[in-house]
């Protein structure tokens, strides 16, 4: 079916919207793809549609490929699954909840583990039905603090998600390979370059978790790679850890008055100047100071704990990486939020003195221990090992300690990765130095073990005639986050280049001018190509001036762009590769094999 723009729902513009960030989400509301309702939530236009509808077809064919079969579940859902596996509270902030006229709770589904799983229990019960693979394309819902970026990270969104069954870890180990296999095809097709990095799984538990990046400057991951092939979100990656150091003859601890230092800097200063070190030595550096940070959780129950993290003077608490960590320590599951602690946090504990917080010194002082207090939850860096001395505060205005020894002066509550990771800093499996690049997730692939299968009781019956219970992988793709990274990938100053894969339309054919035979000629070419299989988009419309024709073709990115005009006079029309920018004119009679030909070319 031609698209003529004389009827198509178009509108396109000539400003940029007023909340457009990146390239993809100018780009997609001027050409008339999407428009926006309301923050984060879009409605999609039938370019838009057209495009959404080829890339689904590309997930499908590349889930029917490993055997995955289609299903479709609603997007409303009931309370009592997820209260089971308690995500209910997990989620936090981030779940869209809601209660029906007789005061029953539901929500909008930013995933669908819980209802897979009822599903399969409800239907199957012997391993003779496994594996299993289960997927659908669907809207979810998350109530982002701050959608932005247009399709990047919005409220509402369209996702693949996938599911496997299987009986053992070897069988789940297998479907999961199957998957990241078809994951790296479909961005192939899709003509996205990925990268598969080590992930944590956060609220969807389980073990081993990879995220697919797509490397991309605006993209809102940042993640590590080395020389050697390692490659991680920086949430995942673990620092190398320096040997423990034999501290028995090392002197004690002394505390100094270093009066005006509360900051790092300030701190080194006076350090360097009470008490110099040897030449050999050099001076004392951000390095060798401990600081103390408090910070404020917000926990998935609306509880707040205040803990305090370690971390070398150098390093910058990162708090995103945190909040990918802390869970664990924390003895809780879902999703935190890390703040600084504010100053009503810090006045309920007046032992906390602001800019000289140091862990104390005795192990039995260690944070806050000191006369009988309650202490405070304390971390550390994986680089505060035994032995480490450092320069730390006094829990005292105008005061820090020299040469306060980790393991012997103070100890800690854990051991977590929480500071930025930095380019040059060496990757855990020795592969070299890691740099640091930036990566919009494309898809993320879980190895969820037995969590949900064990909360909901999805169990079947072995070989032995003995009930096991299943072990589940969850592997998703986002279609329309997938839109937004080719269209930030494929334009240019004036406007959107489609991959041919999943352009609205192959073929844009523009009639220029006013002459009658123009118009035939345009007509005949478009029938032409649409009975070779073609499909097109024909400017048709009357009384709009060449400029308009031809900037709505360039903004709209059809790969492929013939200009009918007046070169027909001299039996020649204008073929134009969108990508390349190369025109050509053809003789109108070879026209539709030639524009064949280039299509052929750009598949």
């Amino acid at each position: 079916m031609v698209l003529r723009l004389s009827t198509l729902f178009l509108r396109t513009l000539r400003e940029d919207p007023a909340d457009a960030e990146v390239a993809s989400h100018r780009l997609l509301v001027r050409a008339g793809y999407i428009r926006r309702a309301a923050p984060g939530i879009y409605t999609w236009l039938p370019l838009g549609i057209k495009v959404l509808a080829k890339v689904e077809a590309i997930v499908r064919e590349e889930m029917a490929a490993i055997g995955s079969q289609e299903v479709h579940f609603p997007a409303l859902l009931p309370r009592e699954p997820y209260e089971a596996s308690n995500r209910w509270t997990e989620y936090g902030e981030g779940l869209f909840r809601l209660k029906d006229r007789k005061q029953n709770d539901y929500l909008l589904a930013p995933t669908h583990e819980e209802v897979f799983t009822l599903l399969v229990k409800d239907l199957y019960s012997s391993y003779k039905d496994l594996p299993l693979s289960l997927y659908q394309i669907q809207t979810k819902y998350r109530d982002e603090a701050r959608p932005r970026a247009g399709l990047m990270r919005g409220r509402e969104f369209i996702m693949k998600d996938a599911y496997s069954f299987d009986i053992d870890d070897a069988g789940l180990e297998e479907s999961y390979q199957a998957h990241r296999g078809a994951y790296f095809r479909i961005f192939e097709r899709l003509g996205l370059e990925v990268i598969a990095v080590q992930a944590t799984a956060g609220a969807m538990g389980g073990s081993k978790s990879e995220e697919f990046l797509h490397p991309s400057p605006v993209g809102e991951d940042t993640f590590v790679r080395s020389a050697g092939g390692y490659a991680a979100n920086v949430e995942a990656v673990s620092t190398v850890v320096p040997q423990d150091i034999d501290f028995s003859g090392f002197p004690s601890a002394e505390v100094r008055d270093t009066p005006n230092s509360p900051t790092i800097e300030t701190l080194v200063a006076v350090a360097n100047g009470l008490a110099p070190r040897d030449a050999d030595r050099g001076e004392w550096t951000a390095a060798d100071t401990l600081k103390n940070v408090v910070l404020a959780v917000q926990l998935p129950t609306g509880e707040r704990e205040l803990v305090i993290i370690g971390v070398p003077g150098d390093r910058t608490v990162d708090l995103k990486r945190l909040e990918a960590t802390l869970p664990e320590h924390l003895e809780v599951s879902g999703e935190i939020s890390v703040e600084a602690a504010n100053d009503e946090d810090l006045r309920k504990h007046p032992l906390l003195v602001k800019g000289y917080i140091g862990p104390g010194l005795t192990l039995e002082d260690t944070l806050l221990g000191i006369g009988g207090r309650s202490r405070l939850r304390y971390l550390v860096d994986p680089r505060v090992v035994s032995g480490s001395q450092w320069i730390t505060g006094a829990n005292a205005a105008g005061q820090h300690v020299f040469g306060l020894v980790a393991g012997r002066d103070f100890g800690w509550d854990g051991v977590v990765e929480s500071v930025e990771v930095r380019s040059g800093d060496q990757a855990p499996d020795g592969s070299g130095e890691l740099e640091i690049a930036r990566g919009v997730e494309m898809g993320h692939v879980f190895q969820l073990g037995r969590r949900y299968a064990e909360v909901l009781d999805l169990k079947v019956l072995d070989q032995n005639g003995k009930q096991v219970v299943v072990t589940m992988g969850s592997y998703g793709v986002g279609v329309t986050r997938a839109i937004a990274a080719i269209a930030e990938k494929n334009n240019d100053d004036r406007g959107l280049i489609w991959p041919l894969a999943v352009a609205p339309a192959e073929v844009h054919v523009v009639a220029v001018g006013k002459d009658e035979a123009v118009f035939e000629a345009a007509e005949k070419i478009t029938a032409d190509l649409e009975a070779a299989g073609a499909e097109v988009m024909f400017d048709d419309r009357l009384k709009v001036s060449p400029g308009v024709k031809f900037g709505d073709a360039e903004l709209i990115g059809v790969p492929i762009i013939v200009a009918v005009g007046r070169g027909l006079a001299e039996g020649v029309v204008e073929l134009k590769d969108r990508r390349s920018g190369e025109a050509q004119n053809v003789p109108v009679d070879e026209a539709v094999a030639r524009i064949l030909k280039l299509r052929e070319q750009l598949s």
